[in-house]
């Protein structure tokens, strides 16, 4: 399998794309391609890495941070996870751009109301950040809770896309 890296400078700092053949297969928060190639190594073994590629995916990401929120929602993803762990990151894409989600909702939106730990869980695993918005998942209190890349970039995407206002 083909996968091609690529970097893109965000107001939160460097993001590291993987794009493969059928989508976006990992979006990173990360200074070095370090972490995006360990990530690849350990899902995708056997994937052959190369530098390029991803320019539609990153002008759409571009777009994203200029204030066109939409312009990620259609972009194609292509993650490696469990079957319930694909089914929260599916469940997170359709949480619109402005909006947010507890984890109680979120797990009661894929019928299984009593899974709440386990949503989070699937939630803080998921490779795609952004695109796959886990940063509109909140604790049922309205607090923030976890974010993989921090919780100040959490505020900052939720800010931005005019979800909390504090």
């Amino acid at each position: 399998m083909p996968i091609q890296l690529s970097r893109l400078d965000s107001p939160l700092g460097p993001l590291q794309l993987a794009v493969g053949e059928r989508g976006l297969c990992a979006l990173l928060f990360a200074a070095s391609e370090r972490p995006i190639r360990a990530f690849i190594q350990k899902v995708f073994p056997g994937a052959t890495v190369s530098r390029g590629g991803g320019g539609t995916i990153s002008a759409r990401v571009r777009c994203y941070f200029d204030g066109e929120l939409s312009a990620i929602d259609r972009l194609e993803v292509d993650p490696a996870g469990t079957p319930f762990q694909l089914e929260v990151w599916r469940a997170l894409r359709r949480i619109p751009a402005g909006r947010t989600a507890s984890y109680r909702e979120l797990a009661a939106s894929i019928g299984r109301p009593g899974a709440t730990r386990a949503v989070g869980a699937a939630n803080g695993a998921n490779p795609i950040a952004l695109v796959v918005p886990c940063h509109r998942v909140i604790a049922s209190g309205g607090e923030l809770g976890g974010y993989s890349a921090g919780l100040e970039r959490k505020a900052w995407l939720l800010r931005h896309e005019g979800a909390w206002l504090l």
